[in-house]
């Protein structure tokens, strides 16, 4: 992929890109920052802060859907018409090689150079294509198991653990367990926690598609079969993120996998009937603790930005360990500071932390590829038939296998 990866940055970027990532750097003014729906209020707050500190310098808010696919979209299609609008865009840890390949994103080298030395290493990673970093990592995240403690004494430490428990739920009227499992990205992220849970992979550390093995297999046949039985409550087959939480906060769920940001808002929502009822814990995988997929976002400046020093100064201010706090505290955002997940202040706000550093260790990245449009497209669409039935588990995955090496062996 790597390979791949180089064959299309050499073809599709150019001196063009160059140029443009260059212009503007020892510029400065009003810039605007886009970002998805800010559902737990932390973006506003922060920039009215860099506002206020920087009158000459103001920073606008463009917000987007709540929907990641949309996102994604919306930034090719600004990219594509050379916006000098989007200046500084949040992007999904998996977007960061196809926007850099197609020279899209300001390196942050020489005078756009950031310090990464107290950031996680997994969030460098992630903001990281050919050896060079394209974006500041922003917050991190990984998969927590939200429970009902108040019907579950010790959280489920393997998926049978988890299906045994499943009888509590029936005994109490209530679903047992979901996640994401829309088609869409959520899936993506279910299907391969699912999948390396289970001791599989979706690629090899090599690039090569490698789903058509037992353990993938076993992966994606535990969530065919939980829905078969009904472990998983059929509606959860149109559930993205914010459905899970609603039904789990509503008290319909026994289990919901979920991201850290659920926590805040289960604490505090109005409408939660779950508020002092709820425990947080690892997914579960086969043996142990799960495989999280390692989830978060990023902030890049764009090469079209007009103001590009002032950009970086925010860039620089969103990954402070100021900022950092806010997004965890106000937001239950993973942080990407290392140090914060032993920081006895915020551990005592946050007592999920150390479970959620423990998540993000052990988490697998989603496949790093310019041509990740076309991966996501090949798992979504098999694990979604497997699981409404459409197809078998062993056609899933050998389409899903077909489906991968035509999308990494693309040539553009």
């Amino acid at each position: 992929m790597a390979v791949l990866g180089l064959a299309l940055a050499g073809c599709s970027g150019g001196s063009s890109g160059s140029d443009a990532a260059k212009s503007g750097q020892d510029s400065r003014g009003p810039i605007t920052y886009v970002q998805g729906k800010d559902n737990s209020n932390v973006v506003r707050p922060l920039i009215a802060k860099w506002n206020k500190a920087h009158p000459d310098e103001k920073v606008t808010f463009k917000e987007q859907s709540d929907q990641a696919d949309q996102q994604h979209d919306d930034l090719v299609q600004h990219f594509q018409a050379k916006d000098d609008g989007y200046d500084v865009v949040d992007v999904d840890v998996v977007w960061t090689a196809e926007f850099a390949a197609k020279s899209w994103l300001v390196p942050l080298t020489g005078d756009m150079k950031i310090d990464t030395s107290k950031l996680l290493p997994s969030t460098v990673k992630t903001a990281t294509y050919n050896n060079t970093l394209y974006a500041a990592p922003q917050t991190s995240d990984g998969a927590l198991l939200y429970y009902r403690k108040d019907l579950v004494k010790t959280p489920p430490t393997t998926w049978s653990e988890m299906m045994g428990d499943c009888q509590i739920a029936k005994d109490n009227g209530i679903g047992c367990y979901a996640g994401q499992f829309a088609k869409y990205e959520g899936l993506t992220v279910n299907a391969s926690e699912a999948v390396n849970g289970a001791g599989g992979s979706i690629l090899t550390k090599g690039g090569t598609p490698d789903v058509d093995t037992s353990q993938a297999k076993a992966g994606l046949q535990n969530l065919v079969d939980a829905f078969k039985d009904g472990n998983i409550p059929a509606e959860a087959i149109t559930y993205q993120e914010e459905q899970g939480r609603t039904a789990f906060e509503d008290g319909k769920l026994l289990f919901l996998r979920n991201w850290p940001y659920v926590y805040s808002l289960a604490k505090t929502d109005g409408a939660s009937t779950v508020k002092d009822t709820f425990g947080i814990a690892p997914i579960p995988g086969a043996d142990g603790v799960g495989a999280s997929t390692l989830g978060g976002h990023n902030a890049a400046i764009s090469v079209y930005s007009k103001h590009k020093a002032t950009a970086h100064d925010f860039l620089e201010f969103l990954e402070s360990n100021e900022t950092q706090k806010f997004f965890a505290t106000q937001g239950s955002l993973a942080p990407v500071v290392e140090s914060l997940y032993t920081d006895s202040d915020l551990t005592a706000k946050l007592p999920y932390l150390p479970t959620l550093l423990q998540s993000i260790k052990s988490a697998e990245p989603r496949p790093v590829t310019p041509f990740y449009p076309a991966v996501t497209k090949a798992i979504q669409d098999n694990s979604y038939a497997a699981l409404k039935g459409s197809k078998s588990v062993d056609e899933a995955m050998k389409d899903m296998e077909a489906a991968l090496k035509s999308a990494t062996s693309s040539s553009n």
